[in-house]
Protein backbone atom coordinates (compact mmCIF):
# COMPACT_ATOMS: atom_id res chain seq x y z
CA UNK A 1 0.00 0.00 0.00
CA UNK A 2 1.31 3.74 -0.71
CA UNK A 3 0.02 7.19 -0.04
CA UNK A 4 -0.80 9.88 -2.47
CA UNK A 5 0.98 12.85 -1.39
CA UNK A 6 -0.67 15.45 -3.83
CA UNK A 7 -4.40 15.35 -1.59
CA UNK A 8 -5.41 18.34 0.45
CA UNK A 9 -6.19 18.06 3.73
CA UNK A 10 -6.35 16.28 6.80
CA UNK A 11 -3.49 13.10 6.05
CA UNK A 12 -2.47 11.25 3.19
CA UNK A 13 -5.17 8.78 1.45
CA UNK A 14 -3.98 5.60 0.87
CA UNK A 15 -3.77 4.47 -3.20
CA UNK A 16 -4.27 1.05 -4.15
CA UNK A 17 -1.80 -0.17 -6.53
CA UNK A 18 -1.12 -3.79 -7.94
CA UNK A 19 2.44 -4.34 -6.77
CA UNK A 20 2.45 -7.21 -8.84
CA UNK A 21 1.67 -5.12 -11.64
CA UNK A 22 3.78 -6.22 -14.89
CA UNK A 23 5.92 -2.99 -16.47
CA UNK A 24 4.03 -1.46 -19.83
CA UNK A 25 5.83 -2.85 -22.89
CA UNK A 26 5.13 -1.88 -27.10
CA UNK A 27 3.42 -5.21 -28.17
CA UNK A 28 4.16 -3.31 -32.22
CA UNK A 29 6.44 -1.70 -33.84
CA UNK A 30 5.98 1.89 -33.67
CA UNK A 31 7.30 2.45 -37.37
CA UNK A 32 5.49 -0.38 -38.89
CA UNK A 33 1.73 0.62 -41.19
CA UNK A 34 -1.34 1.48 -39.51
CA UNK A 35 -2.34 -2.22 -39.37
CA UNK A 36 1.11 -2.65 -37.35
CA UNK A 37 3.81 -5.84 -37.47
CA UNK A 38 5.11 -7.54 -34.98
CA UNK A 39 8.57 -7.07 -33.86
CA UNK A 40 10.88 -9.85 -34.98
CA UNK A 41 11.22 -12.20 -32.42
CA UNK A 42 14.56 -13.73 -30.67
CA UNK A 43 14.06 -16.66 -33.31
CA UNK A 44 14.86 -14.25 -35.93
CA UNK A 45 17.95 -12.31 -34.21
CA UNK A 46 19.52 -15.51 -34.15
CA UNK A 47 18.79 -17.01 -37.80
CA UNK A 48 20.65 -13.56 -38.57
CA UNK A 49 23.64 -14.06 -36.67
CA UNK A 50 23.71 -17.86 -37.74
CA UNK A 51 23.51 -16.68 -41.54
CA UNK A 52 27.01 -16.37 -43.27
CA UNK A 53 28.37 -12.75 -44.40
CA UNK A 54 27.66 -13.48 -48.24
CA UNK A 55 23.60 -14.11 -46.93
CA UNK A 56 23.47 -11.08 -44.80
CA UNK A 57 25.04 -9.20 -47.45
CA UNK A 58 22.30 -10.42 -50.24
CA UNK A 59 19.76 -10.04 -47.48
CA UNK A 60 20.53 -6.64 -46.83
CA UNK A 61 20.98 -5.13 -50.63
CA UNK A 62 18.83 -7.33 -52.32
CA UNK A 63 19.68 -7.41 -56.26
CA UNK A 64 22.16 -4.66 -55.53
CA UNK A 65 24.60 -7.89 -54.16
CA UNK A 66 23.86 -9.37 -57.65
CA UNK A 67 24.50 -5.96 -59.81
CA UNK A 68 27.30 -4.94 -57.95
CA UNK A 69 30.09 -7.65 -58.86
CA UNK A 70 29.58 -6.90 -62.32
CA UNK A 71 29.64 -3.47 -62.41
CA UNK A 72 33.16 -4.05 -60.74
CA UNK A 73 34.17 -6.28 -63.16
CA UNK A 74 33.35 -3.82 -66.45
CA UNK A 75 34.95 -1.11 -64.73
CA UNK A 76 38.26 -3.06 -63.90
CA UNK A 77 37.60 -3.99 -68.06
CA UNK A 78 37.16 -0.40 -69.18
CA UNK A 79 40.35 0.57 -67.19
CA UNK A 80 42.29 -2.15 -68.28
CA UNK A 81 41.24 -1.32 -71.76
CA UNK A 82 42.35 1.94 -71.37
CA UNK A 83 45.57 1.52 -70.45
CA UNK A 84 46.70 -1.04 -72.82
CA UNK A 85 44.86 0.67 -76.14
CA UNK A 86 42.90 -3.06 -76.55
CA UNK A 87 39.74 -3.12 -77.90
CA UNK A 88 37.11 -5.96 -79.23
CA UNK A 89 37.61 -6.16 -82.95
CA UNK A 90 35.45 -4.72 -85.39
CA UNK A 91 34.05 -5.76 -88.13
CA UNK A 92 35.33 -4.78 -91.26
CA UNK A 93 32.91 -3.76 -93.10
CA UNK A 94 30.62 -2.45 -90.00
CA UNK A 95 31.04 1.22 -90.82
CA UNK A 96 29.19 2.11 -94.43
CA UNK A 97 28.26 0.41 -97.45
CA UNK A 98 29.80 -3.31 -98.12
CA UNK A 99 32.26 -3.87 -100.48
CA UNK A 100 33.43 -6.89 -101.97
CA UNK A 101 34.60 -9.29 -101.12
CA UNK A 102 37.77 -8.37 -103.22
CA UNK A 103 39.14 -11.11 -104.56
CA UNK A 104 42.43 -10.41 -103.78
CA UNK A 105 45.59 -11.21 -105.86
CA UNK A 106 43.19 -12.52 -108.46
CA UNK A 107 45.33 -13.21 -112.39
CA UNK A 108 43.34 -12.32 -115.57
CA UNK A 109 43.92 -9.82 -118.56
CA UNK A 110 40.37 -8.52 -119.11
CA UNK A 111 39.50 -4.54 -118.29
CA UNK A 112 37.45 -4.01 -115.39
CA UNK A 113 35.38 -1.09 -115.11
CA UNK A 114 35.20 -0.02 -118.61
CA UNK A 115 31.71 1.27 -120.41
CA UNK A 116 29.74 -2.56 -120.74
CA UNK A 117 30.17 -4.16 -123.84
CA UNK A 118 26.74 -5.44 -125.68
CA UNK A 119 24.30 -2.09 -125.79
CA UNK A 120 23.38 -2.05 -128.90
CA UNK A 121 21.67 1.71 -128.55
CA UNK A 122 23.00 4.61 -126.63
CA UNK A 123 20.36 7.44 -125.59
CA UNK A 124 21.97 10.41 -126.73
CA UNK A 125 19.29 12.38 -124.39
CA UNK A 126 20.00 10.34 -121.79
CA UNK A 127 21.75 13.29 -119.37
CA UNK A 128 23.29 10.82 -116.77
CA UNK A 129 27.12 10.30 -118.06
CA UNK A 130 27.33 12.96 -120.20
CA UNK A 131 30.79 14.70 -119.45
CA UNK A 132 29.60 18.53 -118.01
CA UNK A 133 30.70 21.70 -119.25
CA UNK A 134 34.24 22.79 -117.59
CA UNK A 135 37.63 23.65 -117.98
CA UNK A 136 40.33 22.68 -120.82
CA UNK A 137 41.84 18.98 -120.88
CA UNK A 138 44.25 17.20 -123.41
CA UNK A 139 41.90 15.36 -125.73
CA UNK A 140 44.96 13.02 -126.98
CA UNK A 141 48.20 12.51 -125.62
CA UNK A 142 51.27 10.70 -126.30
CA UNK A 143 50.52 6.95 -125.19
CA UNK A 144 53.95 6.89 -122.67
CA UNK A 145 53.76 8.06 -119.46
CA UNK A 146 56.72 9.73 -116.86
CA UNK A 147 56.67 9.62 -113.16
CA UNK A 148 56.17 11.65 -110.98
CA UNK A 149 58.68 11.48 -108.19
CA UNK A 150 57.48 10.66 -104.62
CA UNK A 151 57.32 7.44 -102.16
CA UNK A 152 55.26 6.72 -98.97
CA UNK A 153 56.06 4.62 -95.91
CA UNK A 154 53.97 1.27 -96.24
CA UNK A 155 50.25 2.32 -94.87
CA UNK A 156 47.82 -0.45 -93.63
CA UNK A 157 48.64 -3.65 -92.71
CA UNK A 158 48.61 -5.99 -95.45
CA UNK A 159 47.42 -9.20 -93.81
CA UNK A 160 46.75 -10.46 -97.39
CA UNK A 161 49.00 -8.26 -99.82
CA UNK A 162 50.46 -5.16 -99.70
CA UNK A 163 50.33 -3.52 -103.14
CA UNK A 164 53.15 -1.32 -104.73
CA UNK A 165 52.02 1.60 -107.10
CA UNK A 166 53.51 4.11 -109.15
CA UNK A 167 51.70 7.98 -109.65
CA UNK A 168 52.39 8.51 -113.66
CA UNK A 169 50.94 11.08 -115.90
CA UNK A 170 51.03 10.77 -119.51
CA UNK A 171 53.47 12.34 -121.88
CA UNK A 172 51.56 15.64 -123.64
CA UNK A 173 48.58 15.86 -121.13
CA UNK A 174 49.04 19.45 -119.87
CA UNK A 175 48.37 19.29 -115.83
CA UNK A 176 48.69 23.43 -115.50
CA UNK A 177 45.15 23.93 -115.42
CA UNK A 178 44.80 21.18 -112.06
CA UNK A 179 47.82 22.38 -110.10
CA UNK A 180 50.73 20.42 -111.74
CA UNK A 181 51.04 16.81 -111.75
CA UNK A 182 52.51 17.06 -108.41
CA UNK A 183 48.79 17.83 -107.58
CA UNK A 184 47.82 15.16 -109.08
CA UNK A 185 50.09 12.63 -107.57
CA UNK A 186 49.53 14.84 -103.73
CA UNK A 187 45.41 14.02 -104.43
CA UNK A 188 46.20 10.04 -105.02
CA UNK A 189 48.59 9.23 -102.58
CA UNK A 190 46.00 11.40 -99.86
CA UNK A 191 42.92 9.32 -100.70
CA UNK A 192 44.79 6.09 -100.76
CA UNK A 193 46.11 6.86 -97.19
CA UNK A 194 43.18 8.13 -95.62
CA UNK A 195 41.86 5.56 -92.95
CA UNK A 196 38.60 5.93 -95.08
CA UNK A 197 39.77 4.42 -98.09
CA UNK A 198 40.95 0.81 -98.66
CA UNK A 199 43.30 0.22 -96.08
CA UNK A 200 40.87 0.28 -93.12
CA UNK A 201 40.75 -3.32 -94.34
CA UNK A 202 43.46 -4.97 -92.31
CA UNK A 203 44.10 -7.19 -95.27
CA UNK A 204 45.37 -4.74 -97.43
CA UNK A 205 48.21 -1.72 -97.48
CA UNK A 206 49.50 0.51 -99.94
CA UNK A 207 53.37 1.95 -100.48
CA UNK A 208 54.16 4.05 -103.75
CA UNK A 209 57.38 3.84 -104.93
CA UNK A 210 59.42 5.90 -107.48
CA UNK A 211 62.08 3.80 -108.80
CA UNK A 212 61.93 2.97 -112.14
CA UNK A 213 63.39 -0.51 -111.89
CA UNK A 214 61.37 -1.48 -109.85
CA UNK A 215 57.39 -2.85 -111.39
CA UNK A 216 54.98 -1.71 -109.21
CA UNK A 217 51.65 -3.99 -109.00
CA UNK A 218 49.78 -1.25 -110.62
CA UNK A 219 50.28 2.23 -111.95
CA UNK A 220 47.57 5.33 -110.97
CA UNK A 221 47.73 6.85 -114.05
CA UNK A 222 46.58 10.26 -115.42
CA UNK A 223 45.50 10.02 -118.76
CA UNK A 224 44.23 11.79 -122.09
CA UNK A 225 40.68 10.26 -123.27
CA UNK A 226 41.50 9.46 -126.49
CA UNK A 227 44.23 6.88 -125.07
CA UNK A 228 41.97 5.46 -122.50
CA UNK A 229 39.97 4.48 -124.76
CA UNK A 230 42.47 2.86 -126.56
CA UNK A 231 43.39 1.22 -122.99
CA UNK A 232 39.74 0.85 -122.10
CA UNK A 233 37.54 0.44 -124.86
CA UNK A 234 34.78 2.76 -126.09
CA UNK A 235 31.89 0.87 -126.77
CA UNK A 236 29.76 3.70 -125.74
CA UNK A 237 30.42 7.60 -126.09
CA UNK A 238 31.04 8.08 -122.31
CA UNK A 239 33.94 9.47 -120.94
CA UNK A 240 34.91 6.69 -118.45
CA UNK A 241 37.97 5.32 -116.80
CA UNK A 242 39.39 2.14 -115.98
CA UNK A 243 41.77 -0.69 -114.70
CA UNK A 244 43.23 -2.95 -117.36
CA UNK A 245 45.80 -5.72 -115.73
CA UNK A 246 47.92 -6.62 -118.62
CA UNK A 247 47.61 -3.03 -120.97
CA UNK A 248 50.49 -3.45 -123.61
CA UNK A 249 50.76 -7.05 -122.16
CA UNK A 250 52.83 -6.54 -119.22
CA UNK A 251 51.57 -3.25 -118.03
CA UNK A 252 48.48 -3.64 -114.98
CA UNK A 253 47.37 0.24 -115.47
CA UNK A 254 44.71 2.09 -113.11
CA UNK A 255 43.37 4.59 -116.33
CA UNK A 256 41.85 7.98 -114.76
CA UNK A 257 40.17 9.67 -117.65
CA UNK A 258 41.78 13.36 -117.51
CA UNK A 259 38.81 14.80 -118.85
CA UNK A 260 36.49 13.67 -115.80
CA UNK A 261 39.77 14.66 -113.29
CA UNK A 262 38.81 18.20 -114.65
CA UNK A 263 35.32 18.53 -115.22
CA UNK A 264 33.55 15.32 -112.89
CA UNK A 265 29.99 14.22 -113.60
CA UNK A 266 26.79 15.15 -113.61
CA UNK A 267 25.19 12.42 -111.54
CA UNK A 268 27.87 12.66 -108.75
CA UNK A 269 26.68 15.85 -106.50
CA UNK A 270 29.49 16.55 -104.49
CA UNK A 271 32.50 18.81 -105.20
CA UNK A 272 35.23 18.43 -107.82
CA UNK A 273 37.32 17.15 -104.55
CA UNK A 274 35.12 14.04 -103.37
CA UNK A 275 34.71 13.44 -107.04
CA UNK A 276 38.46 12.89 -107.67
CA UNK A 277 38.53 10.69 -104.33
CA UNK A 278 36.25 8.84 -105.21
CA UNK A 279 37.31 7.94 -109.22
CA UNK A 280 40.57 6.77 -107.29
CA UNK A 281 39.41 4.69 -104.98
CA UNK A 282 36.43 3.21 -107.26
CA UNK A 283 39.44 2.74 -109.97
CA UNK A 284 41.87 1.02 -107.20
CA UNK A 285 39.18 -0.81 -105.55
CA UNK A 286 39.37 -2.56 -109.26
CA UNK A 287 43.04 -2.63 -109.09
CA UNK A 288 43.12 -4.89 -105.66
CA UNK A 289 40.83 -7.11 -106.40
CA UNK A 290 37.08 -5.46 -106.34
CA UNK A 291 35.92 -6.84 -109.86
CA UNK A 292 32.23 -5.89 -110.08
CA UNK A 293 30.02 -3.36 -109.98
CA UNK A 294 27.67 -3.00 -107.18
CA UNK A 295 24.60 -1.50 -107.32
CA UNK A 296 22.52 1.05 -104.63
CA UNK A 297 21.22 -0.81 -101.88
CA UNK A 298 18.86 0.58 -100.11
CA UNK A 299 17.23 3.98 -101.21
CA UNK A 300 18.81 7.32 -99.70
CA UNK A 301 21.49 5.49 -98.31
CA UNK A 302 25.47 6.21 -99.68
CA UNK A 303 26.19 4.48 -102.80
CA UNK A 304 28.99 2.15 -102.43
CA UNK A 305 32.30 3.22 -103.53
CA UNK A 306 31.91 0.32 -106.50
CA UNK A 307 29.18 1.91 -107.55
CA UNK A 308 29.16 3.20 -111.30
CA UNK A 309 28.66 6.82 -109.68
CA UNK A 310 30.22 8.69 -112.75
CA UNK A 311 27.35 7.42 -114.69
CA UNK A 312 24.08 7.37 -112.17
CA UNK A 313 23.72 6.94 -108.58
CA UNK A 314 20.62 5.70 -109.76
CA UNK A 315 20.00 1.73 -110.00
CA UNK A 316 17.11 2.81 -112.73
CA UNK A 317 19.90 4.33 -115.24
CA UNK A 318 23.01 2.31 -114.02
CA UNK A 319 20.77 -0.53 -115.02
CA UNK A 320 20.82 0.93 -119.11
CA UNK A 321 24.61 0.73 -118.77
CA UNK A 322 25.55 -2.83 -116.61
CA UNK A 323 22.50 -4.71 -116.80
CA UNK A 324 24.85 -7.56 -115.99
CA UNK A 325 25.33 -6.08 -112.28
CA UNK A 326 22.28 -3.70 -111.57
CA UNK A 327 18.44 -4.29 -111.66
CA UNK A 328 16.14 -0.94 -112.01
CA UNK A 329 14.17 -1.26 -108.74
CA UNK A 330 13.84 2.19 -108.20
CA UNK A 331 16.39 2.74 -105.85
CA UNK A 332 18.58 5.67 -105.72
CA UNK A 333 21.75 6.51 -103.37
CA UNK A 334 23.40 9.39 -101.96
CA UNK A 335 26.95 10.35 -103.48
CA UNK A 336 29.99 8.76 -101.74
CA UNK A 337 33.63 8.64 -102.62
CA UNK A 338 35.04 6.19 -99.89
CA UNK A 339 34.88 2.56 -99.30
CA UNK A 340 34.26 3.18 -95.64
CA UNK A 341 33.14 6.52 -94.77
CA UNK A 342 32.06 6.34 -91.15
CA UNK A 343 35.60 4.90 -90.54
Amino acid sequence: MTYDPGRRGGGRQPVLRNEFREPLRAQRDPLAEAGGRTRSNRDDRQRWRKQSWLGRFVSTYGWRAYALPILAVITVLVVYQAVTGTTAPTPVNAEGPVQGPPTIGATGTGIIGAPPKGMTQFDANLPTGILPDGGPFTESGAKTWHLVPGTTPKVGTGTTKSFTYTVEVEDGVDTASIGGDEAFARMVTETLDNPKSWTHNPQIAFTRIDDPAQTPDFRVSLTSPMTVREGCGYDIPLEASCYNPAYLGDQARVFVNEARWVRGAVPFQGDIGSYRQYLVNHEVGHAIGYQKHEPCADNGALAPVMMQQTFSTSNDDDARFDPESVQADGKTCRFNPWPYPIA
